[in-house]
């Protein structure tokens, strides 16, 4: 590790994060309607410069953002057209090196369970109680992602 230096390059924002998809309607479905994020917008992109920056030849994917309510936070959803991933979706285990799971506080933890499991998802382990703070868990969400849902259950929360 090195020791930082005095900068005027400062990063300003996280932008987003991108998960690739094989199946972008239910990766949609999970994202807008089981876990409630809004809709930013949907593109086919591709071509030489594309492919120049993500380092695959002659790419092409239909590509879908979505954001949280508060519109701070954002997911890209990729499907890759041109260059699918021929050995398919990897579920981690959650100690595995490296980017895990994604989380979100959301209202209702039980209530989005519900819908979610609807949907054929379901958690990891268990809904827990963390030190009448929070309740959360890790589900898997799609192509194998690790998502944890998180509600606050705090006395300032709920006072």
């Amino acid at each position: 590790m090195t020791t930082p230096t005095t900068t005027t390059r400062k990063i300003r924002r996280m932008d987003h994060v991108s998960i690739n998809v094989e199946d972008m309607d239910a990766a949609k479905r999970f994202f807008l309607d089981g876990l409630g994020m809004e809709l930013v917008g949907e593109a086919k992109v591709g071509g030489e410069l594309v492919g120049r920056v993500i380092g695959l030849p002659e790419p092409m994917s239909d590509v879908v953002f979505v954001r949280t309510p508060d519109g701070h936070s954002q997911i890209e959803l990729v499907k890759h057209l041109a260059a699918p991933d021929k050995l398919g979706p990897h579920a981690p285990a959650s100690n595995r090196l490296g980017l895990i799971h994604i989380s979100f506080v959301v209202e209702d933890l039980n209530g989005v369970l519900a819908d979610l499991r609807a949907q054929g998802y379901d958690t990891i382990g268990t809904v827990e109680n963390y030190a009448d703070l929070y309740l959360l868990c890790f589900l898997r969400g799609p192509e194998g992602v690790i998502v944890e849902l998180s509600e606050d259950i705090s006395p300032e929360q709920n006072g």
